[in-house]
Formats: structure tokens, sequence, C-alpha cells
């Protein structure tokens, strides 16, 4: 079975009564409650557990790591980011959502700043459907529509993504790549735009749908791990003159 940790700061739900009442059992408890609806093992970490949550047995037990961050992703240790670095380079997927795009972890897989422009006024985001033959976008139209999100802007200072899905268009004029995979080492990376943590959106079924096919693509491959280092000739080398 699929195992997945769901993994989220949980700091505004602690300082923020708005977001209690969208969220009460935390954003990582909504994601946790519709991924368990599917053939998935879910388990949630929090920031301030002892190593975020995100020890070495947890790690290794887990094929598939969401992140949510945004207020405290300077309080997440090194040395913790240096270990989910690692998982994905062995073959860990992760999903990052929303402000995650500022996180550390996601910010040293990139090797960019991942900046970008930002407003929030309750408007409306579509979320364009570019490449319909992705399993990360199977089940859904050729858009998703959210009544109230926060705006990202372009531009987004990301690496090219390996492959664009999602392109999104806000009501304030802005448009802001929404969906983008990449692959580090053996680990598939998947960032998914929506999720600003005063709105509702993880209730959004399409955008739940989203996440699970997410989650289900960025399964580690059962393919050996690759031997490096000083290789023996597997065949006869002839001495040359």
């Amino acid at each position: 079975m699929l195992k997945v940790l769901v993994w989220n700061e949980n700091r505004h739900e602690q300082k923020n009564p708005q977001v209690r009442e969208v969220y009460p059992e935390g954003i990582h408890g909504t994601i946790a409650s519709f991924l368990g609806e599917e053939n998935i093992e879910v388990r949630t970490a929090t920031l301030d557990e002892p190593e975020h949550g995100l020890s070495d047995d947890v790690l290794n037990e887990t094929d598939v790591l969401i992140w949510w961050g945004h207020i405290a992703h300077n309080e997440v240790k090194d040395e913790v980011v240096e270990k989910v670095k690692q998982r994905v380079l062995d073959g860990m997927g992760l999903i990052v959502l929303h402000s995650g795009h500022f996180s550390k972890i996601f910010k040293t897989l990139m090797g960019t700043s991942c900046d970008l422009k930002w407003r929030e006024a309750s408007e409306k985001e579509r979320i364009w459907i570019i490449d319909p033959s992705h399993p990360i976008v199977e089940g859904l139209g050729e858009y998703i529509e959210i009544e109230k999100e926060e705006m990202y802007g372009e531009h987004f200072d990301i690496p090219a993504p390996d492959q664009l899905l999602m392109v999104s268009w806000f009501e304030g004029g802005e448009v802001f790549r929404s969906g983008c995979t990449y692959q580090r080492g053996k680990g598939k990376i998947f960032y998914f735009r929506p999720g600003h943590e005063t709105y509702p959106t993880y209730y959004n079924k399409e955008v739940q749908r989203v996440i699970i096919n997410a989650v289900k693509w960025a399964e580690p491959t059962k393919l050996p791990k690759p031997v490096y280092g000083n290789a023996k000739a597997l065949e006869e080398i002839k001495a040359k003159n």
C-alpha cells in the first residue's frame, strides 16, 4: 500500500481563528482525510514535533511526502531539510503545495529563489489544464475554477519545469505556472499552486483529485538503486600498443 506523509507547519491554525474555522483539523488533517478515502496509508506530521515529525524512521517509511508551509520556513532545521532532500534523491515523491514554494526543501531542490508576485484579494482563479494527457490531471475538465484565492503571479523564479501541466489566470489579470513537475535523482516532484490558508480550497473536489493523482504519480519506482564509483570492466579490454 502506498504510504503518504502530509506535513504542515500548523502555525496559522494555532494563531488565526479564521484558519481554525476553515480547517478545524488543520490543513494536514483535511488533506489526510480525503487521501484516506483512497487505497493509501496516510500519516501526518507538523513543525513543532521532535525533528519536525521527520525522523529517519518516518522518512524511510514514506513513499510520498506532501509539504505545506508559509510563515515558519526558516524554523525548519537544515539537517532535516538535508535528510528530506536525500530521500527525494533516493526516490521518495514530493508534492509541494501553495506557499511551500518558498520552503527550504523546494528552494534547495530547485536551486533558485522560487520568488513570485502575490496579492490577497479574494479573487477568482481559473486553473487551465494545458497537458490533458498527464495522469495528474486525469478525471478533470478543461479547467478548475476557484471562487476565492490568493493571487500568485509571474515571474515565478523556478527552473523550467520538466512538464508544465497547468497555468492559472486570476481575476486581477495575472497568470502563473501552477502545476509543474520535476525529477531530482530518482524522486518525482510536483508543485501545485492553490491552497491559501484562509480559503476552503482543499475541500474543492477537483483540487483534491489533483493531489490524489499527484500522490499516485509520484510513487517511487521499484528499480534498483544505481551503482556509482569506480567500475570493473564487463568485457575484456585488449591492450593497445
